[in-house]
């Protein structure tokens, strides 16, 4: 039993016009994150986040069938496209969580440093009310 070829050429010539403008838009943002300049991220246009939306449609509704029928210069074409797509999703994840671990780490050191300036330098509340250890035998120097 073979599989139908399902013939949809538009559909994949469609997945592949947005997965171009995302890869695109996703090199921008790794450049302004190298800057370090997140204000600059192309995916924070509303465009592109629908375009992202329609993307994940697209390519979840999408049958493997499609490609496997279509030309062989097409197939090729939609298989690099999907494999940088792929590469620069994943560099991009990465720059963003390097940004959210470095911003975290900032905001912790401020934060450990604002307790620390407002940490009063001698309390004159009531004692622990724990016993303190004893802090062992005492060792005398005859020298002394």
């Amino acid at each position: 039993m073979s599989e139908p070829k399902i013939a949809d050429e538009p559909k994949l010539e469609r997945l592949i016009s947005m997965a171009e403008r995302l890869i695109v838009a996703l090199e921008c943002d790794i450049a302004a994150l190298k800057a370090g300049t997140p204000a600059k991220m192309v995916s924070l246009d509303p465009e592109i986040q629908k375009l992202s939306a329609v993307y994940g449609r697209e390519a979840q509704n999408f049958d493997i069938r499609i490609a496997k029928s279509a030309p062989v210069a097409l197939r090729t074409r939609f298989l690099t496209i999907t494999a940088k797509f792929r590469d620069v999703l994943q560099l991009h994840a990465r720059m963003l969580i390097r940004v959210k671990n470095a911003s975290e780490g900032m905001i912790q050191a401020i934060a450990r440093e604002v307790e620390r300036m407002n940490a009063p330098t001698r309390t004159y509340g009531p004692r622990p009310t724990t016993t303190p250890r004893s802090a062992g035998a005492m060792v005398f120097n005859k020298v002394v």
